[in-house]
């Protein structure tokens, strides 16, 4: 008989807690027990999990010590104050909030990048999940780098409300409706209007002017590859659509790779669904009608960059609930109680 575990969700009640409760059953992740957990007032509430009805129970007074793993899908600050007790209890973490993928000594993974990573852990300790735009555009092009390198990326992401949180859902549905209705509009969760407009700043600026979410996505790229020599430019903006990450990403390559070459190392690639129109429209997938609720890394419109000589385009498009942030955090617990716990 496999092992089972005792399992806690931090966070349940939110967009990427509630996804990974739906992955754990799907997924048929060896639980012994779930224990869902939560900071806000869905405490004392209750998630259906299996035809079974959990109490949500509240996080100041939870007992880590009946876990052996955490699953924290809340915000930074949360991270931050009850991750270490996690550990402390002798719990193992695997955090989403993006609180620790700076800190040196804390595993950064996307499995299917870095799944070796992962052995690094300490034990207990914490391990990071990255942010969704780092997670789509490296399942993308690590089969590239690991073929003949890459020596720069140029990359635009396209990111869906849905990645801040359901209050970001909820304010862009009521600007939509109050906006169909000749009616004026409050901006809360956004600085601006985020109903059909395009915000070309995610998070605060540093003083070269680039976003928190760019350097985000450059560092845990770094980080990632354990490469440091690769130049990397990115122009993070959110889009008025409520589920999908989409990003047009450009790379140059120190060695030549044809077309052909390309197409063969991302058709063989974990974890990547090459696009096909199937007679459709659009020769690219759309977070709408092919990407949300989809687990996959969606690549398409690929093609020769004219400007350089060993250059390449490409369009990659993930639902950010599910492989940008719930299902990469599952894939890496999959990987910690297979061979580590």
């Amino acid at each position: 008989m496999s092992k089972l575990f005792d399992v806690a969700v931090v966070g349940t009640a939110g967009i990427i807690g509630e996804t990974l409760i739906e992955l754990l059953a799907q997924r048929e992740f060896p639980l012994d027990r779930l224990y869902p957990v939560a900071a806000d007032n869905s405490a004392g509430g209750h998630v259906n999990f299996k035809k079974e009805n959990l109490r949500i129970e509240e996080l100041a007074g939870f007992d880590f010590s009946k876990v052996q793993l955490a699953f924290f899908c809340a915000e930074e600050n949360i991270a931050a104050e009850h991750a270490p007790r996690a550990v402390e209890s002798g719990c193992m973490v695997i955090d989403n909030s993006g609180r620790y993928c700076d800190d040196a000594d804390v595993p950064l993974v996307i499995p299917e990048v870095n799944p070796e990573a992962v052995g690094k852990a300490k034990r207990p300790g914490i391990i990071a999940s990255p942010c969704s735009a780092t997670i789509l555009m490296l399942v993308a092009l690590k089969p590239v780098y690991d073929a003949v390198g890459i020596k720069r990326i140029q990359v635009v992401t396209f990111q869906s409300v849905s990645d801040v949180s359901r209050d970001a859902v909820e304010e862009m549905a009521g600007q939509t409706a109050r906006l169909l209705n000749a009616q004026p509009i409050e901006a809360k969760i956004f600085k601006e209007q985020i109903a059909f407009n395009l915000l070309p700043q995610i998070g605060e600026l540093d003083e070269n002017g680039v976003s928190r979410q760019e350097i985000s996505l450059m560092r845990e790229s770094r980080k990632i590859l354990e490469d440091e020599t690769i130049g990397i430019n990115a122009t993070a903006v959110r889009v008025p659509v409520f589920f999908g990450t989409g990003e047009a990403i450009n790379i140059e390559t120190p060695d030549p790779l044809s077309l052909q070459q390309a197409h063969e190392l991302l058709q063989q690639a974990p974890g990547i669904e090459l696009f096909s129109s199937d007679g459709g429209p659009l020769a690219a997938p759309t977070p709408v009608t092919d990407v949300a609720g989809q687990d996959a890394v969606f690549v398409a419109r690929l093609r020769s960059d004219p400007s350089v000589p060993q250059g390449l385009n490409m369009w990659v498009a993930t639902d950010n609930s599910r492989k940008g942030s719930a299902l990469n955090s599952v894939q890496i617990g999959e990987i910690l109680v297979k061979g580590y716990l």
